[in-house]
């Protein structure tokens, strides 16, 4: 037979290599029917394949019953392994209101100086053992990159100790955490901080928006990257028919827990207070403060106060201020290094990172980031959605956060239990590391152990993370 003269010839000829497959030998073997039009040949040949491959799969289902399965799902993730990325640190400044809250006088690099310091003293870690730190933010002149390097040095970290600044719009304190996980898990280095920062009370605004050129203006879609959030925003509230009254139901809720939480101390372990200087207001004074609370949150926030603030960008719009992240101010950081690293330097483990994801959607549909970003990461890491105790989905805003929520199936109470960004605002390179320690915080007083941080990603994009607590 042709078949079987050709396997062993195949086999003679390439001793190391196993037999091709059935669709190697079926599209081989259709070319030899055509030139010799036998269809015979054509099925003979495959069918002995199809035997051999048939054996071999046999062979392999026999031999994996011989090997005992490891764990999966979140059993694995709990496992604890010595090259684990673990967090020993995570913490932040307090988020104030932009333009009129306790950091409104503060420069981006100085809220960082502050919590680098507060990194360092909760920690207890030798500075020079940190040999790189990767800082998000998304407003700052010239990329934050000198004057970041700065705040490190003036912080007290040595020259030693390199620093880089990126940009992913809303996912760069997420993107910086994650840019060093994989660092230290590939070897590159072995102890790193992701940070996050942005003052928005002096680098928001119309100055900010990037000049298209002719080339990008004249593509739809690259155009449509220039479209600014609340007009996004909108457009998806009336395409989804996600209802005004909703929103404001979701953005109330912020608040309320917000409130709670903020009553309850439930923020303390999270926030490093900081001293500023503040320039009063109405009498130009300048003073010196210390910031230790999230200035954003408000008492009696209900759907009936928030259904009377206007729309802020249709008259007959459902968006406004009210149910929309704040324009804020504030600072995070993450101490992050292998499990085999923290306990020989006596570093106590507060959490392990297992894995993000980064994906992207149209330029239109940004507030969907999440939708698609969250299952991304759950894949990775081998969980459901079930096996997740509390996801810290940014409010960029409500109609969003509130869409996205409902087409993921999650419980309400599992998200953003403390509130969000809607009720203390959204410093837009922070708040990926900041809710790292909010998440982690939570997760350990409610004696919780697995978490998610997502948010939608300006332009387009969508980011996730999974977290266990320790």
């Amino acid at each position: 037979m042709f078949g079987g003269r050709k396997v062993a010839a195949y086999k003679a000829q390439h001793p190391r290599y196993p037999t091709p497959s059935a669709p190697f030998f079926s599209s081989y073997f259709l070319h030899i029917a055509a030139s010799r039009d036998s269809l015979y040949t054509v099925l003979s040949a495959y069918t002995f394949t199809s035997s051999i491959m048939s054996a071999t799969y046999q062979r392999l289902a026999q031999i994996s019953k011989q090997v005992t399965p490891g764990k999966s799902g979140s059993s694995a993730i709990l496992e604890k392994n010595p090259d684990d990325i673990v967090v020993t640190c995570a913490l932040r400044t307090a988020i104030t209101k932009g333009g009129k809250g306790g950091f409104k006088d503060t420069a981006a690099a100085d809220l960082l100086v502050g919590a680098f310091k507060a990194l360092i003293e909760r920690s207890k870690i030798d500075p020079s053992l940190v040999e790189d730190i990767a800082v998000g933010s998304v407003l700052p002149p010239g990329g934050g990159a000198t004057e970041f390097r700065a705040a490190a040095l003036a912080a007290g970290f040595p020259e030693t100790s390199a620093v880089k600044a990126l940009n992913r719009q809303c996912s760069s304190g997420l993107q910086a955490i994650v840019d060093v996980a994989n660092a230290i898990k590939a070897g590159v280095i072995d102890v790193g901080i992701g940070a996050g920062v942005e003052s928005m009370s002096s680098q928001y605004g119309p100055g900010a928006v990037t000049e298209f050129s002719e080339l990008l203006e004249n593509h739809m879609e690259a155009a449509n990257c220039k479209v600014p959030m609340g007009i996004l925003s909108e457009d998806m509230a009336k395409d989804l028919k996600i209802s005004r009254k909703d929103q404001d139901v979701f953005a109330a809720s912020s608040y309320q827990k917000a409130i709670k939480a903020q009553e309850a101390g439930l923020f303390n372990e999270e926030i490093a207070p900081l001293t500023v200087k503040f320039v009063d207001p109405k009498t130009q004074e300048e003073k010196t403060i210390t910031v230790n609370r999230d200035d954003g949150v408000r008492p009696g926030i209900t759907p009936e106060s928030l259904s009377k603030i206007r729309p802020a960008f249709a008259a007959d719009g459902s968006i406004h201020a009210g149910n929309s992240s704040q324009i804020s101010d504030g600072a995070a950081a993450v101490l992050l290094m292998k499990r085999s690293t923290a306990e020989k330097l006596g570093q106590k483990i507060i959490g392990k990172y297992v894995t993000a994801s980064i994906v992207g959607v149209k330029p239109l549909l940004m507030g969907q980031g999440p939708w698609k970003a969250i299952p991304a990461a759950l894949e990775k890491a081998g969980i459901s959605k079930g096996d997740v105790d509390i996801y810290e989905i940014n409010e960029a805003f409500a109609s969003q956060a509130l869409w996205c929520t409902k087409e993921l199936g999650l419980p309400f109470e599992k998200v953003n239990p403390k509130g969000g960004a809607i009720a203390f605002g959204h410093p837009l390179g922070c708040t990926g590391s900041r809710q790292v320690s909010t998440l982690l915080t939570e997760l350990k007083r409610t004696n919780k152990k697995i978490g998610v941080t997502s948010m939608c990603v300006g332009t387009g994009m969508g980011m996730a993370a999974v977290w266990v607590a320790e």
